[in-house]
């Protein structure tokens, strides 16, 4: 186990006051945090703190051991500090996570030209659509796509999306076109099922606010699947401009009550808090937010 991290996970626990808390400032799971707080106190072969289910506390050992700690944290993070200044070289293993639909269709075409620009930057992309633990799993940055960014990492806005109703024209001619988000209910819907709002579909039209509760006969928690049973005429689906822009510009799809707007959603770069941010990271955001925000698909 890396002694650097279990000093900080047992710093942060102390500042925090909590392992629940210290996992949120750290952007690790509260899991990881307790397993580097034993390691260590294993490996030391000492108890560092008492844990109550109200609050903690330092034994004699955990005072010393702190006090210790911060100073060897606070050198690291002058070192680090003097050396990154000196280098505004990007170099070095960058590990990035990226949703799937959206670095396949968005972020795939970019990476060569991102590496052309910056040689000494070796890039690891790893695509999911699950929420990554940026710290316990060695990334760098990740590109996420929510309402809100995670308050305990540093966030970059690139662009916004919107997320839109959309079907086939096939399915249109011989279902119906909805009047009101009300009639979804009658429809043949597909749901996307990591969709934060799940089956309550929300929307803001004339008269203001509405929300439906739609019955889907087809899941997936991949937006591309999504796309392609809605193109072939499988019902109406709620996906993001992203994904779809270009299946509405081809006449693929068409967009369904244009007058009632769903939500907005942000796309964000996401990096574990740090007080220096190292020039490949930068580079990277500062790459993408150029490439992404005047994208056709971008909500204005």
């Amino acid at each position: 186990m890396d002694k650097y991290q279990e000093m900080r996970v047992f710093t942060a626990v102390i500042d925090a006051g909590s392992f629940v808390a210290a996992a949120e400032a750290l952007g690790m799971s509260k899991a990881a945090v307790s397993r580097y707080v034993s390691d260590l106190e294993q490996r030391l072969g000492v108890r560092l703190m008492h844990r109550t289910t109200r609050r903690l506390s330092l034994t004699a050992e955990g005072e010393v051991f702190l006090a210790r700690s911060r100073e060897i944290l606070a050198s690291i993070e002058e070192s680090e500090a003097e050396v990154s200044t000196r280098s505004h070289t990007a170099s070095g293993l960058l590990k990035v996570s990226v949703p799937v639909s959206f670095g396949i269709r968005h972020l795939a075409p970019l990476w060569c030209e991102f590496m052309q620009a910056h040689p000494r930057v070796t890039l690891d992309v790893q695509l999911a659509d699950r929420i990554m633990d940026l710290v316990d799993e060695g990334f760098d940055l990740a590109v996420r796509i929510a309402r809100l960014p995670d308050s305990s990492l540093v966030s970059r806005k690139l662009a916004s999306t919107r997320l839109v109703l959309s079907a086939s024209p096939e399915y249109l001619r011989r279902r119906g076109t909805p009047g009101h988000p009300g009639e979804l209910a009658g429809h043949d819907v597909i749901g996307y099922s990591l969709l934060a709002m799940s089956d309550q579909w929300q929307f803001t039209g004339p008269q203001g606010p509405v929300t439906v509760k739609v019955r889907p006969h087809v899941w997936s928690n991949n937006g591309d699947t999504c796309v392609a049973a809605c193109i072939r005429g499988a019902g109406i689906q709620l996906q993001p401009t992203f994904l779809i822009e270009s299946e509405l510009a081809s006449g693929q799809l068409v967009e369904v009550l244009p007058q009632y707007r769903s939500m907005e959603l942000g796309i964000y770069a996401i990096y574990p808090t740090r007080k220096f941010v190292l020039p490949k990271v930068r580079a990277l955001v500062e790459f993408l937010s150029a490439k992404l925000a005047d994208a056709r698909w971008a909500a204005r």
